[in-house]
């Protein structure tokens, strides 16, 4: 900057005035402090007197400088304060950005994070169920709580009120699962800190093992019944008990799945991952007797004819079901025929017919043979079949002795 240095009545200040710009009636001044630091002279700048800098200001921040350095404490130089204020307001900063964040509720954070993150990865029946999920069991006792408010007695609330309202526990399990997966989600946005309250909650104990299957008449006398009733539900429930698919694996395969040279169906993105399955005569000749369309056109259609894979079961299969007496007297929803009975039917028949877990497990698309054992463990027939065995074992050893003991030696 261009100009005179000009002395000012306070030892070790001095300014320069702006060549043009002028504050109040005089020039603009830019004051300086002069000073020697390590046996060195130094200057260091500190601004203009439209910045409500004054000679006089200027001179007390030199001598607080100079009492700093007598007594080695705080900053010893313009450019050490500047460091130390500049931290001071990073940290002033990061203290009301931290305080913002953990004022963020769970219920804005699921509606303005979450929830939209949800949408775009995952399906939209995945969606559709922990937005419910949310909105009808979470939003009343947390959704207005900051994530540091909440705790494992609030969670205790939530599943309390979904027994009271008599939820079945793999509902209440959902929602538990909802709620740690956006605290999870919190604390890798860094919204939240501190632990995840679901850690400290005990997990309601599911048994969803289905005991009952179908009998080879019983499921027989049920194709009969169907097939007078929905021609579509009927090859459904056929295909199901003979590949072991699920409903929605079966509802969402297009003609491009069938392979009728090897008599299989690829089944896509299925909830364990893609597979091949494998056709019997019957499901085969079934699928040859349906009007094959184009590649991408679902073998089973809406009878609505609208766009999209049928989403469950038509209440005809329930209707069925209860005129053919399956569930009479039945109460344990384990024990009670729905479709994926069907599915259990089969793999309970493959296994007793083979005996081979792994070839259960593998037509089933189980990832490990944890699910698959539960069929094996299920089968009465094998369970009879041991005790069975073991008493013909026995009968035979007792015939051996008796014979033994006729004999003269």
């Amino acid at each position: 900057m261009a100009g005179k240095w000009v002395k000012t009545t306070f030892p070790g200040v001095r300014y320069k005035e702006h060549p043009t710009r002028k504050n109040g009636v005089k020039r603009d001044q830019y004051f300086t402090i002069r000073y020697k630091l390590a046996g060195k002279d130094r200057e260091e700048g500190l601004g203009w007197a439209s910045e409500n800098w004054t000679a006089a200001k200027a001179y007390d921040r030199l001598k607080e400088l100079k009492e700093n350095r007598k007594t080695g404490e705080g900053p010893q130089t313009l450019a050490e304060k500047r460091a130390i204020e500049d931290k001071r307001k990073d940290a002033d900063k990061q203290a009301r950005q931290l305080a913002e964040k953990e004022n963020v509720t769970f219920g804005r954070f699921m509606a303005e994070t979450y929830l939209p993150q949800c949408k775009r990865d995952k399906k939209p029946t995945t969606y559709a169920m922990e937005e419910a999920l949310y909105r009808v069991h979470l939003a009343e006792t947390i959704g207005n709580l900051p994530f540091g408010k909440i705790a494992a007695f609030h969670v205790e609330r939530v599943k309390k009120a979904m027994a009271d309202k008599k939820k079945a526990g793999r509902t209440i399990q959902y929602a538990l699962q909802v709620t740690r997966q956006v605290f999870n989600m919190a604390r890798k946005r860094g919204v939240y800190t501190g632990e995840n309250p679901t850690s400290a909650v005990k997990w309601p104990k599911l048994d969803n093992m289905k005991m009952r299957y179908l009998s080879i008449d019983e499921a027989e006398k049920l194709f009969d019944a169907l097939a007078a009733k929905s021609h579509n539900l009927h090859d459904m429930a056929l295909l199901s008990l003979h590949s072991g698919l699920r409903f929605g694996e079966i509802a969402k395969l297009t003609w491009s799945c069938v392979n009728w040279k090897a008599g299989t169906l690829a089944i896509l993105d299925a909830k364990t991952g893609s597979r091949t399955a494998y056709l019997t005569t019957r499901a085969k000749a079934m699928l040859k007797n349906r009007e094959e369309g184009a590649p991408n056109e679902l073998i089973f259609q809406k009878r609505s004819g609208l766009d999209g894979s049928i989403a469950r079961a038509s209440k005809t299969f329930s209707r069925v079901v209860k005129e053919l007496g399956l569930n009479q007297g039945i109460t344990d929803r384990k024990q009670k025929v729905t479709f994926h009975t069907l599915r259990h039917s089969y793999a309970t028949h493959l296994y007793e017919s083979t005996h081979d877990l792994y070839l259960t497990q593998k037509s089933l698309g189980h990832t490990t043979s944890t699910m698959t054992q539960r069929y094996a463990k299920m089968t009465e027939n094998r369970l009879r079949e041991g005790s069975a065995a073991l008493e013909a074992a026995f009968k035979t050893n007792g015939q051996k002795k008796k014979k033994n003991a006729g004999q003269v030696l």
